[in-house]
């Protein structure tokens, strides 16, 4: 990728869905969720077989999964400084996307923005394996949510801000 800048999004479109986002507003979910750490992020956005090979390949679950995060470097195997011009690759499950949203009574726009907001922040090293983990990461993602006007997501009844 000849990468004129850090902060590159590359989008490819792999996936058969409607109503998929525009581009400029995965840029603002990026450009949030990064909070100033620099580096170029490709999403994907694929259809349920290749979500589904992709986490029986990676993560030995089977069946598509809403996002996927593989982050360019990480704790066990971290990339140099100088050669750090990516945080890494998301691949979101179109589809699944609009399902989950309507099974779960939010607008289409609020779970794309949620799971948008929710891979980079892995890309940045965030978990969510432990509670505290979990704790941590929901309230950073609660809190950028906020910011681009939408509900807390793990409110299951939550109308408010």
């Amino acid at each position: 990728m000849d990468s004129g800048s850090s902060n590159e999004l590359v989008m490819q479109f792999a996936s058969s869905a409607a109503d998929i986002p525009a581009r400029e507003a995965f840029l603002t979910w990026v450009d949030l969720a990064r909070q100033g750490q620099a580096g170029a992020i490709t999403i994907r956005l694929v259809d349920e077989p290749e979500s589904a090979g992709l986490n029986e390949q990676f993560r030995h679950r089977q069946g598509p999964t809403n996002v996927l995060s593989f982050a360019a470097a990480d704790g066990q195997f971290p990339l140099p400084a100088e050669i750090l011009p990516e945080l890494g690759d998301l691949v979101i499950c179109a589809p699944l996307v609009a399902a989950e949203a309507a099974a779960q009574g939010k607008s289409a726009v609020a779970h794309w923005a949620h799971l948008t907001l929710h891979g980079v922040l892995h890309l940045r090293g965030f978990d969510h394996q432990t509670r505290s983990q979990q704790a941590q990461m929901e309230a950073v993602e609660i809190e950028l949510l906020r910011q681009l006007g939408i509900a807390n997501p793990y409110l299951i009844d939550s109308t408010e801000l």
